[in-house]
């Protein structure tokens, strides 16, 4: 499934915007408001006003993806991580870093999915935690792994039918304040709300009868 993007340029870079994805980090209008003009009619993107550098740096800080950028002038697209993760926000969403293949959508890397089970726009978080009042820890246990001998790659996700997110493909969990407890190839993620072993799945998507 293809979103649509907003866009705009200057002589150098592309902004690509897709509020489909924006989770409202706000760390684009917060940084550079002469930029990214919040709450205006008409045109509110103006790349013009900065540097390409700037412009990759906010997007590379975008934890949802929704800010990507091209480069007019032959400089390099952004590249993938030389460690793929998935960082456990507090009681908010799974933010995952990575050459990410999401089944049904288009390839990104960046991308915050939901794990509150309450987004209108699954897989992708939408916020909903906020207002439902969503409450899980982003400092989950350790769990003894060894170190993966390839740490970056493709890393597949599939949001399968009212059940878990099923990823495979090298990738690291990583807690709120920045540990990695789990280094794995294989892993499926709550994204109900009810797990008792978040954020892994534990079954109670079925028992609750979860719908995606």
């Amino acid at each position: 499934m293809t979103m649509p993007l907003e866009k705009a340029e200057s002589k150098s870079i592309r902004i690509l915007f897709n509020s489909k994805k924006c989770i409202h980090s706000r760390g684009c209008v917060l940084s550079r408001p002469d930029v990214f003009v919040p709450n205006v009619k008409g045109e509110w993107l103006h790349p013009e006003l900065a540097t390409p550098q700037e412009i990759e740096e906010i997007a590379h800080l975008c934890p949802s993806g929704a800010i990507q950028y091209e480069r007019l002038d032959g400089d390099s697209p952004e590249r993938p991580p030389k460690v793929n993760v998935v960082r456990i926000r507090e009681n908010g969403p799974l933010s995952f870093h990575g050459e990410l293949e999401i089944k049904g959508y288009e390839s990104t890397i960046r991308a915050t999915l939901c794990r509150c089970g309450m987004s209108q726009n699954k897989p992708y978080c939408d916020s909903s935690h906020a207002a439902a009042g969503f409450k899980a820890s982003g400092e989950a246990n350790p769990v003894d792994s060894p170190t993966l001998a390839t740490r970056n790659g493709k890393v597949q996700i599939n949001p399968a039918p009212n059940g878990p997110l099923i990823t495979s493909g090298p990738l690291e969990v990583v807690t709120g304040t920045g540990k990695t407890i789990l280094k794995t190839t294989s892993a499926a993620f709550c994204r109900c709300g009810a797990s008792a072993n978040k954020p892994y799945c534990d079954g109670t998507h079925a028992k609750i009868g979860f719908k995606s």
